[in-house]
């Protein structure tokens, strides 16, 4: 059974690569870490957003933040410590990836842990309308 798209309207082209990428980010829907996204409105003729993950017990060199063909790719890798004996553990030390599609020219700006929160900031310029005129070349 052929599967329909709305990527695969005749009139929609060179957006294959994007669909696959939006295939890849539908997959990987596992809710943790928990995050929010905040967007902090005009700034510098385009728009800036805030991701915030809460990603408490995650040490700084436990994280990895990578920017990557228009996917922001956030990694926590932590290991566990042999050395402890837990009467209880209700903290499991575990990793996560968790990925954001953007938008073409958006970029990221840098990322900052405090108080268990990873906040990355994404800022989208403005865009600029983009018109020429195509010349019709006669049939020889």
């Amino acid at each position: 059974m052929s599967r329909v798209s709305l990527f695969s309207a005749p009139f929609v082209l060179g957006f294959e690569a994007f669909e696959e990428r939006f295939d890849r980010l539908s997959r990987a829907t596992e809710g943790y870490p928990p995050y929010n996204i905040e967007r902090t409105g005009p700034q510098n003729g385009g728009e800036t957003y805030l991701i915030s993950i809460a990603v408490a017990g995650f040490a700084r060199n436990d994280l990895e933040v990578i920017a990557e063909d228009n996917q922001l790719i956030v990694r926590g890798r932590q290991t566990d410590d042999g050395a402890r004996d837990y009467l209880h553990r209700g903290i499991a030390a575990r990793q996560f990836q968790r990925t954001f599609l953007l938008a073409d020219g958006m970029r990221v700006e840098g990322a900052d842990l405090e108080n268990g929160l990873l906040v990355v900031t994404v800022h989208r310029p403005q865009a600029e309308p983009v018109t020429r005129r195509i010349e019709i070349r006669p049939v020889e």
